[in-house]
């Protein structure tokens, strides 16, 4: 006779006790509510930046540009100015486009360029001289004047010189600071006028100077004429 024996598991309160595979709990990072706020601000931010740019975009005004060079001292014509539409800073002094017609006629108080934004401080009602100037002549023979020539509103320095064959000063000639209104024709012999623009503490000594003939000139650059 054969005997099988039968294996019965341990209970526990009467009910068979199952193996489970262990647990594991994977640890969570740590929230930062400072890193997530402030990255929420950034993006508004930039958001907002993007706004304004559109807006100040799309901001254009009329206003008046130079539609060809204009010497120093000529009077405007309809046909020197135009107008355009731009975006301008604020900063930007410039006369609007509704102001187009008052400006014919007027005068312009410095070299104006083409495609430049005119602006108020650029032209004046009267010719040059204006208030506390005067206009001196200067008689330039052929070998005085600057191989490229004078420009209306070109910055000169008139300069002392001594006699001729004399040595140079030993102390600092007397300079006048000017600039050119008007360029004359060479006559027969090569002379030419140039008038040029002074103060009123200057003009007299400046014509002084001119009566003899003894002077130099020296062109300076010309500057920022806005």
């Amino acid at each position: 006779m054969t005997t099988h024996t039968t294996h019965i598991p341990a209970a526990t309160n009467g009910r068979t006790q199952s193996l489970r595979a262990p647990v594991v709990l994977t640890p969570r990072g740590r929230r930062r509510p400072g890193l997530i706020v402030a990255g929420i601000a950034l993006a508004m931010v930039g958001a907002l930046t993007a706004v304004w740019l559109v807006a100040a975009a799309g901001q254009r005004s009329g206003v008046v540009v130079m539609a060809r060079d204009v010497a120093y001292g000529a009077t405007l014509t309809a046909q020197d100015l135009a107008v355009v539409d731009v975006s301008l800073d604020p900063s930007v002094a410039a006369i609007p486009s509704s102001e187009a017609g008052s400006l014919v006629g007027q005068v312009a108080a410095v070299r104006l360029v083409a495609g430049s934004v005119l602006a108020p401080s650029q032209v004046t009602a009267a010719g040059p001289p204006g208030p506390g100037e005067v206009v001196v002549p200067l008689s330039l023979d052929h070998d005085r004047v600057p191989a490229g020539g004078l420009l209306p509103g070109d910055r000169l320095l008139v300069v002392d010189t001594p006699p001729e064959q004399a040595d140079p000063p030993s102390t600092d000639p007397a300079v006048f600071e000017t600039i050119v209104a008007r360029v004359g024709v060479p006559d027969l012999n090569g002379v030419v006028v140039v008038d040029v623009v002074a103060t009123d503490d200057d003009g007299p000594a400046l014509a002084a100077r001119a009566a003899t003939g003894r002077f130099a000139l020296v062109v300076q650059p010309r500057g920022d004429d806005s």
